[in-house]
């Protein structure tokens, strides 16, 4: 495969690798807020959207102010289908995009943290999702309590939720109750998305803190409310690794492990990068394998693990030319860390990296044979980790330093690597 140069183009690369630069300068100073967005932010969510538009049919759920969720963008993308057509007169809804906004501000306290089911790939029709997971009863009652008093003495959030029966209200306490309503809510959001599956990065059942169960997890759902969810659990190491405590097992359906040629018996042993590879693996044999049904992906806050495995999803899919077709490595480079990672809440040098592990066909959602020395799929993904780490390396810089307070990147990124043993002090993985 051969990458011929025209004129022009010298001019064109280094301005796009500029911008990757200039966004990864403002990331590793400040960590997004969307109720605080300054004029430099604001340029790179319109550059989100217009990378997004070039492939794309889409509508806009509103985050304004991060009223629905603070660490969310302020305009988040719901794909509706693939479309180079630039008439957007002829543009149809797939869906009730007002119904969409009411279920996911309805769906809102379901999770830890307020993040929601937000869908952010769309791949064949289907959409797969990110979130964190299901908030605990301390949370909830935080948050209801803390709504309440904020509106004047009232929240509407449930207000024409289905009523629970009284002879169930009798023999249910309000913990219940309250789970019913906001799990509820979550249910039909999922169900609105088609999602099917849900994989569950975590390696707790519970998160426990100071004995307390702050947050919870589909698989643990006492009253099996997820029953019609086909739930895998998937653990894999966050920032908190440090803690050694975990009780969630390997649990995947035989229909999905017997094609892999893969021992997952032996999954304890893996080193990170094996495992990374035999998730992604896993993942996009599950979108891939159904036609009609997406994929929800999450950990604990949804924000290290979860976009680690969104945005190989994507630049996977993308090396496959079966998903944003028309952008070049520096653009999927800068859509993936803007929209993945920035406006969502953290950046992870380690996912950039780890494209050389997947350059082969075995990723490959699209089956061909090798007609060249090097293939299209392994070229198009060291581009981009050439892009990523020379614009890395001229901002943040590959040097240790100490963990930020602040929230910006150079600390939080540092603090995983060393938690999980990514970095040395002279070696890179």
């Amino acid at each position: 495969v051969r990458i011929e140069q025209k004129a022009g183009d010298g001019s064109i690369m280094a301005s796009r690798s500029e911008e990757i630069t200039e966004l990864l300068d403002v990331f590793s100073k400040s960590q997004y807020r969307a109720r605080e967005v300054t004029p430099s932010v604001e340029r790179i969510e319109e550059r989100c959207l217009e990378l997004f538009d070039r492939d794309y049919k889409y509508s806009i759920i509103h985050n304004t102010n991060g009223e629905v969720c603070g660490h969310y963008p302020r305009k988040i993308v719901f794909l509706e289908y693939e479309s180079s057509d630039n008439n957007k007169e002829s543009f149809e809804s797939t869906v009730q995009i007002s119904k969409l906004q009411d279920l996911v501000n309805r769906s809102k306290m379901a999770r830890c943290r307020g993040r929601f089911v937000c869908p952010v790939i769309l791949y064949n029709g289907k959409h797969v999702c990110r979130s964190s997971t299901l908030a605990g009863w301390g949370e909830l009652y935080g948050r209801t309590g803390y709504n309440y008093i904020f509106s004047g003495g009232s929240d509407d959030t449930f207000g024409d939720a289905e009523e629970v029966p009284e002879d169930d209200c009798a023999v249910r306490n309000n913990d219940s109750q309250l789970f019913d309503k906001v799990r509820g809510s979550d249910i039909k959001l999922l169900k609105y998305l088609s999602v099917c599956y849900i994989c569950d990065l975590m390696v707790e059942n519970k998160k426990v803190k100071f004995g307390l169960n702050v947050t919870s997890s589909e698989k643990v759902d006492k009253a099996h409310r997820y029953a019609d969810f086909t739930l895998l659990s998937v653990p894999y190491p966050g920032v908190d690794l440090l803690n050694d405590y975990v009780d969630a097992p390997l649990t995947i359906p035989d229909f999905f492990t017997r094609n892999l040629n893969i021992k997952w018996s032996e999954y304890q042993s893996w080193d990170l990068v094996q495992q990374t590879q035999n998730y992604l693996k896993l993942l996009l044999h599950i979108i891939n394998s159904d036609d009609e049904n997406g994929l929800l992906v999450h950990c604990i806050s949804g924000w290290d693990r979860t976009p680690l495995f969104v945005s190989l999803l994507r630049l996977s899919l993308w090396a496959d030319r079966a998903i944003h077709a028309s952008l070049e490595p520096s653009e999927i480079l800068y859509l993936t860390i803007a929209y993945d990672w920035f406006l969502f809440g953290l950046i992870f040098f380690f996912c950039f990296n780890f494209l050389k592990h997947i350059v082969c066909d075995t990723f490959s959602v699209i089956k061909k044979q090798r007609c060249t020395f090097v293939p299209d799929r392994q070229v198009r993904l060291e581009a981009v980790r050439e892009l990523f780490l020379a614009a890395y390396s001229s901002t943040v810089g590959l040097k240790s330093s100490s963990p930020s307070s602040s929230g910006a990147i150079s600390g939080l990124l540092e603090q995983f690597a060393r938690g999980v043993g990514l970095r040395g002090t002279n070696a890179i993985i």
